[in-house]
C-alpha cells in the first residue's frame, strides 16, 4: 500500500469547523492510523463501509477528456467530514483511509517528450490499476464495502478486478453514465476499464444506465449486439426525452440482470446535468435522480462497492464546494441503503 495517504491531523484541523452544541461526521468517523498491516486493522474493525479517495485524472488525459478529477477527492473529503453526525448519516459506521496518491507519477510528466506521452499515460494508468485493484482487494476480502471517490472511470477496471479477487469470482457492474466505456483495447484509459475487466474476465454482466445515443459509436453498438447475454443498456433519450419507460421501471430492469451476484455500482459524473467533470453535459440526469439511483441499488444485499468518479474540480471555489456537497449526498444515500442490508 506504498501509495496509500492517511489523513493527517494538520489536513483536519484546516478543513473542519466544530461549533458548540453539534457533533460532526469528522468527529465520530474512524481514521486510519497507519498502513502497517492493513488486512488485520480492516478485519479487527467492526465498520461497514471503507471509504478512500484515488487523486488523479491520467486516465482521463489519456483518453482526451478535461482535466480536474484529481482533486475531487478533496472537495468531498471537506464536505463529508463537515456533516452533521447523527443516526441518519451514522459516521461510527465508517473507517476513513485517506487516499491513494500519484503525484511521483505527475511529477515526471513536464519531462516526457509530447510524442511519448500517450504512451506514457497508459503506462501510467496500468501502475494506477495495480494500487487500486490491491486496496479494493483488501477491503472486499475483509468482508467490509469499499466506497471510491475521485479519479477518472478507469478506476472502474481495479474496483472490478479488486472485488472479483477477493470473492474469487466474476462479479457484475452496473454503470450510471452518459458512455459505455467499452472503448477498444489500445492500452488503458478512462473510456475502456469495463471491457477490459470483460476481456480478462473479471466482470461478468454489466449493464449501462442512460446512455446518449449521440456519443456512442456503432463499433461498440455492434460489440454490445454481440455480447448481449452479457451486456445490456437503456439510453437517456429513451428514458428522458421519448419516455418509452418510466425511471422506476428501467431501474427494476437493470435490478433484474445485475442482481444476481454481486455487483458494483458506478456513478459517472457525466450522466448528471450540468455537473463539472470531465465530459459536462448540458443534458442528463437530475441530482435527485442520480441519489434516488444510488439508494436503489444500494439497498441490494449484493451491492458490493460504490465508485464516483469523473466529477472535475477548478477555479471557482463555489462550484467545487456544491460538487463536494453532491458528493457527500450519495456517499451517505449509499451508506443509508445498504446500512440495512
Amino acid at each position: 500500500m506504498n501509495n496509500l495517504q492517511i489523513i493527517s491531523t494538520e489536513t483536519l484541523n484546516r478543513i473542519t469547523t466544530k461549533r458548540a452544541g453539534e457533533t460532526k461526521f469528522f468527529e465520530l468517523v474512524k481514521y486510519l492510523k497507519n498502513t502497517t498491516h492493513l488486512p488485520s486493522i480492516l478485519e479487527d474493525s467492526e465498520v461497514k463501509f471503507v471509504l478512500f479517495g484515488i487523486k488523479e485524472d491520467i486516465g482521463v488525459l489519456a483518453n482526451n477528456g478535461r482535466a480536474g478529477a484529481k482533486d475531487t477527492w478533496d472537495v468531498a473529503l471537506k464536505s463529508l467530514l463537515n456533516l452533521q453526525s447523527n443516526q441518519f448519516t451514522n459516521p461510527s459506521n465508517v473507517l476513513l483511509l485517506g487516499h491513494l496518491d500519484f503525484s511521483e507519477l505527475y511529477d515526471t510528466l513536464p519531462s516526457i517528450q509530447p510524442d511519448q506521452l500517450q504512451h506514457t499515460y497508459q503506462t501510467y494508468v496500468e501502475q494506477i490499476d495495480k494500487s487500486v485493484t490491491e486496496l479494493v482487494c483488501t477491503i472486499v476480502k475483509a468482508g467490509k464495502i469499499p466506497i471510491l471517490i475521485g479519479g477518472g472511470h478507469n478506476n472502474a477496471y481495479g474496483a472490478i478486478k479488486g472485488s472479483a479477487l477477493a470473492l474469487d469470482s466474476k462479479i457484475n457492474s452496473l454503470n450510471f453514465d452518459a458512455h459505455t466505456d467499452l472503448r477498444a483495447l489500445e492500452g488503458r484509459h478512462s473510456g475502456n476499464g469495463f471491457k477490459y475487466a470483460l476481456e480478462e474476465g473479471y466482470l461478468d454482466r454489466y449493464f449501462i444506465f442512460g446512455v446518449h445515443e449521440n456519443y456512442t459509436s456503432k463499433e461498440i453498438l455492434n460489440y454490445i449486439e454481440v455480447s448481449k447475454s452479457k451486456i445490456e443498456f437503456n439510453t437517456f433519450e429513451d428514458l428522458i426525452v421519448r419516455k418509452k419507460m418510466s425511471f422506476k421501471k428501467a431501474s427494476e430492469n437493470a435490478m433484474d440482470f445485475i442482481s444476481n451476484t454481486k455487483f458494483g455500482i458506478e456513478i459517472d459524473c457525466d450522466a448528471i446535468q450540468n455537473i463539472p467533470s470531465s465530459a459536462q453535459t448540458p443534458s442528463g440526469f437530475s441530482v435527485n435522480q442520480t441519489r434516488q439511483f444510488v439508494h436503489y441499488f444500494g439497498s441490494d444485499p449484493n451491492a458490493t462497492y460504490l465508485h464516483i468518479c469523473e466529477a472535475a474540480t477548478g477555479e471557482d471555489s463555489q462550484t467545487n464546494a456544491l460538487t463536494g456537497k453532491l458528493l457527500s449526498y450519495l456517499i451517505t444515500d449509499f451508506m443509508n441503503a445498504r446500512k440495512d442490508s
